[in-house]
């Protein structure tokens, strides 16, 4: 443990946004993979761009999900269903984004767990409504939220493989 602590420094002192979460996050997993068990920690949401759907999706999902969006993140061996691979949406809906699916999954959560993923997976307007209940106009329902969602819905688009 006291190794780690000084990784950890020596990581907080030399690293710059955004990777030191990445590694931060790590050096959390590497001890209880090791030692053969994972566990997920839950920690409050962050502000990140509303603009940014690569941003968010950095911040908010590859953690389960991978960087490169194939349900190969540092936390998908703690999940009891892996996470799905991102980047074939299109092709496992016979070619065609399922913009509306995609949509009501991250307003609405996943609904029927075995055939559309883990019931683990956060719903993620109730999050995003968190984060704008700074502004004026904030909540679930806000403009802020639908914005989010609708940028992540064109980033998911826009990484499909054919």
């Amino acid at each position: 443990m006291r190794v780690l602590l000084l990784v950890y420094r020596e990581i907080e002192m030399t690293c710059q946004p955004p990777h030191c979460k990445y590694l931060f996050f790590i050096l959390l997993l590497v001890p209880s993979y090791i030692f053969g068990q994972v566990t997920i920690k839950k920690a409050p949401i962050k502000d990140t761009s509303v603009a940014s759907a690569e941003e968010m999706f950095g911040s908010y999902c590859a953690v389960c999900h991978g960087k490169d969006m194939k349900g190969a993140g540092p936390a998908a061996s703690a999940l009891k269903i892996p996470p799905p691979d991102l980047t074939a949406l299109s092709r496992r809906h016979q070619g065609q984004f399922p913009e509306g699916y995609v949509m009501t999954v991250l307003r609405n959560g996943v609904q029927q767990a075995k055939a559309h993923g883990s019931p683990e997976m956060p719903i993620w307007a109730d999050l995003f409504g968190q984060i704008s209940l700074g502004s004026p106009h904030g909540g679930v329902d806000s403009a802020e939220v639908k914005l989010r969602i609708h940028n992540m819905v064109q980033y998911l688009e826009s990484a499909q493989v054919q």
